[in-house]
């Protein structure tokens, strides 16, 4: 099974050409790559911050403060 039209690799490979899949499109899947690499490292810093932000505020509760101030 061939993806490229070629049933024999003895061929002269200088003249073939490039002999992966998507041949022209190495740009676009560079930038969408790092644009879905940037977007993941944005929602993952805001989702830690929010989990941050929560296990802050249960240490700050009445409860937490009440059984300190008990020692």
């Amino acid at each position: 099974m061939s993806t490229i039209g070629y049933e024999s690799w003895a061929v002269d490979l200088a003249n073939v050409g490039a002999v992966y899949p998507f041949q022209g499109w190495e740009v676009v899947m560079t930038v969408l790559g790092v644009a879905f690499w940037l977007r993941w490292h944005w929602k993952q810093f805001s989702m830690e911050s929010r989990e941050l932000k929560e296990a802050v505020m249960a240490y700050k509760s009445e409860d937490a403060v009440k059984a300190v101030e008990r020692y």
